[in-house]
């Protein structure tokens, strides 16, 4: 069933694409108890797997219902473009208890018995205590499962955000919506996301955050109520290989040929991307690896960009041909 956003003359000038810590974490959440959004995260379980198994993630799994509603207060929309996991979850901490009970309510009722079992019950009861109690487990689950592997994550959601931005300002935003995925559709100034039930709603000026996220694949989510900021959130480009080491994509015959160091470099730039998430990425220097795009730089095989404060570099049409080639 479709979901219907439609945007009035304010709206575009309101929408900001954002990335958020405390989203992904809440969804690498779910995604432990969803085998089929476990596809492209094998290597994450078994490295998360002990970690994993000394949470007590019951009473957040018991509000992420198969179909319906996930309390907004506990995962809203970004703060801010570059908002930390520390201040999201400050701002968790922070909510009303009157809206937390009223959003509780909503998602315990859509599983059948949560809300006449003894934990709903008592987040109903007292729900300040109830936040409380799910911003630490929320806390804990950052810091078990998704910060020791956020700045490869970051790294993949910026490179997105950097190629949909250049999107934007190629095609303008009727064209780069139904781009973000197949499920998107752009019809007259209403946004139609084909999800899990049908809702309207006009924005009203607040605009759009678009978001991508790497554990909602291979789900498209749209929603959030007043008061929230709406949201698309959209499987990122690129998590097919995620998890891939540098040994795992850089050919060979491509190392063979430039060297290992500059072979890891081209064959990770697979999206734009800068200097320091690369390095993170491949587990070098930072020193080492703008050395190395220098070299491929000025061999012809990349180009650089600036978006913002960030230098991007991305392969030229040789570097892609080399690289495809190596392969």
């Amino acid at each position: 069933m479709p979901y219907h956003l439609h945007f009035g003359e304010d709206d575009f000038l309101n929408c900001r694409f954002a990335l958020s810590p405390l989203w992904e974490t809440h969804e690498a959440v779910r995604t432990l108890r969803r085998p089929e959004r476990q596809g492209y995260h094998p290597a994450w379980l078994r490295r998360i797997r002990s970690a994993a198994a000394e949470l007590d993630l019951e009473p957040l799994w018991l509000l992420m219902p198969q179909r319906g509603n996930s309390p907004d207060c506990l995962m809203p929309p970004p703060i801010g473009p570059a908002a930390t996991f520390e201040e999201e979850i400050a701002a968790v901490r922070a909510t009303d208890p009157e809206l937390a009970r009223t959003e509780l309510a909503i998602s315990l009722a859509d599983t059948p018995g949560a809300t006449e079992s003894p934990a709903g019950r008592a987040m109903l009861a007292d729900p300040a205590r109830a936040v409380r109690e799910l911003a630490d487990t929320t806390e804990a689950a950052w810091h078990a499962l998704v910060e020791p592997a956020w700045p490869r994550l970051r790294a993949l959601l910026e490179a997105d955000i950097a190629f949909h931005s250049r999107r934007l300002a190629e095609v303008g935003l009727a064209g780069l919506l139904p781009e973000l995925d197949r499920r998107v559709a752009w019809d007259a100034g209403r946004l139609t996301v084909d999800s899990r039930g049908e809702h309207v709603r006009e924005l009203g000026g607040q605009g759009l955050v678009l978001m991508p996220s790497v554990f909602t694949w291979p789900d498209v989510v749209s929603g959030f109520d007043p008061p929230w900021q709406p949201a698309l959130v959209y499987p990122a480009r690129g998590i097919g290989g995620l998890w891939a080491e540098p040994s795992d994509r850089t050919p060979e015959a491509l190392v063979r040929l430039l060297g290992r160091g500059r072979a890891a470099v081209l064959a990770a730039l697979a999206e734009p991307t800068s200097t320091t998430a690369l390095a993170h990425r491949l587990g070098l220097a930072p020193s080492s690896v703008s050395a190395h795009l220098s070299t491929l730089r000025d061999a012809g095989l990349l180009v650089a960009h600036r978006y913002g404060h960030q230098v991007l570099y991305e392969r030229t049409p040789l570097g892609i041909a080399l690289a495809s080639g190596g392969a």
